[in-house]
Parts: C-alpha cells; sequence; structure tokens
C-alpha cells in the first residue's frame, strides 16, 4: 500500500480542515513546497494535493503554490479541488501532474469524467466524498441523494485510475478511518480504493491493510503534521 501525505491548500498555505470546515482551518506551513518536500526527503513517493480554496470557487486559485510543489519534487502528485472541465485537465497534466482527482464534476456531469479517462489513461482518479455514505461536492457544501457506493460501480468500464474515497465525518477529527464502509467500497469495485479521512494513528494504518479490500493505498494528513504518526514508521508499515 501507497501512503499519500496530505497538503491541503489554502490561500496559499498549506493546513487542515476540521469536518471540511473552512472556517476551521490550521495553518501548518506557509510554504507548501518546503513541506512537500520535507515528505519527499522522508521517503514519500506520492503526494497527494487539494486546491480547498478551488473546490469552493469551481476553478484553480492555488496554482502558484501546486506548481511550485511540482518544480521542486520529483515524486508524483495528484491533484483535487476546482477541476471540472477538460481545459483545467490538460492544463495541469502539461505542467507534470500525475494524476487529477475529479470530484463534484463525477456526481454532476460524469460524461467528462469519461472523456477524461480515455484521453489520458492512468491520470484521472475519482474522488467520492461521503458524509453518511452519501455523497457531498463542491468542497462538501452540497450533499447530494447518491449513495457513495452506486457511485464507484458508476465508473467500473471508464478506465479511471483510482477512487479516493473520503469519509467527511472522519476527515481531520483524529478519529480513526471508516473502515467498515472504505473496505465495502474497495470490494464492491474492481478499481483502486485509496482511503482517506481520519487516519491518525499506526494502528488506523494496520487496520485499513488488512481490512479484508485490495487497498491502494491511505492519505493522512493532521496525523503526519501533528507526530502523531511518525512517517517513517508509517512507510515501513505500508511497505510491509
Amino acid at each position: 500500500m501507497i501512503l499519500y501525505p496530505a497538503i491541503d491548500l489554502k490561500d496559499g498555505q498549506a493546513v487542515r480542515l476540521f469536518k471540511g470546515e473552512m472556517d476551521k482551518a490550521t495553518v501548518f506551513n506557509d510554504d507548501p513546497a518546503a513541506q512537500a518536500m520535507e515528505f519527499v526527503e522522508a521517503g514519500c513517493e506520492w503526494l497527494h494535493l487539494v486546491d480547498l480554496n478551488g473546490a469552493f470557487a469551481g476553478e484553480p486559485v492555488n496554482a502558484a503554490p501546486v506548481e511550485a510543489i511540482l518544480e521542486r519534487t520529483q515524486v508524483p502528485a495528484q491533484l483535487g479541488g476546482g477541476i471540472r472541465d477538460m481545459a483545467t485537465i490538460e492544463r495541469w497534466l502539461s505542467k507534470g501532474l500525475a494524476r487529477v482527482i475529479l470530484g463534484t464534476v463525477a456526481v454532476e456531469t460524469p460524461d467528462l469524467v469519461r472523456q477524461a479517462a480515455r484521453e489520458f489513461p492512468g491520470k484521472v482518479a475519482v474522488g467520492i466524498d461521503a458524509r453518511n455514505g452519501r455523497v457531498a461536492t463542491k468542497g462538501w457544501a452540497e450533499e447530494t441523494d447518491v449513495l457513495a457506493t452506486d457511485l464507484a460501480r458508476s465508473f467500473e468500464d471508464a478506465g479511471v485510475a483510482a477512487i479516493i474515497y473520503t469519509d467527511i465525518n472522519r476527515d481531520g477529527a483524529m478519529q480513526g478511518p471508516n473502515v467498515a464502509e472504505t473496505a465495502a467500497l474497495a470490494n464492491a469495485v474492481s478499481i483502486p480504493v485509496i482511503a482517506s479521512g481520519g487516519v491518525s494513528s499506526i494502528d488506523d494504518l494496520r487496520a485499513l491493510k488488512s481490512c479484508g479490500a485490495p487497498l491502494n493505498g491511505a492519505i493522512s494528513g493532521r496525523a503526519l503534521y501533528d507526530g502523531a504518526i511518525d512517517l517513517a514508521e508509517a512507510l515501513a508499515v505500508m511497505k510491509a
């Protein structure tokens, strides 16, 4: 399994939110590229980036720090937040991004996801963010009646590289991931699934590894910044 350290970008800084609330942001580094380098130098082989402002605006807002991260690091990075048309997808991939994450458009314009996955094989992931099993969009501000598992299954034949499943109620809350829901989703589809939301201890990573589902990896943010997870130990556990 791959450990994806999260760098969430708000107003040009690396922050973490509490349960997706923009007014509950903790700033962890005002130089996101330096933060990215810390993760890479510690042995991380992927980076998970989120343009929080972009998720609400519907277009890229934190492009400068993302580009700085891509310029300074030599590991693949995936980015979500405000990527809602083909031109934006093409622009980010042309700048060296390894994978774009499409969330809101996966619900509202699923044909765009399918087109992007066809045109850019291996470079399109679907972000499924759910609260109580139902998908939320537009930076988690709008809830839908769409079930997370149904949305995941709808892309089974689309050729997407991965599904990033976030339990919003666990995100940034340091309460542990929703292992059962994540495993159920991963077992419902053949698409690789990445767990996100609430990963706050080494035991959480072990639980995801042994959940009975073939997870691709797990995303962790606040726990890495707070020191609740030792990065070197986490990487060793994930590779074991």
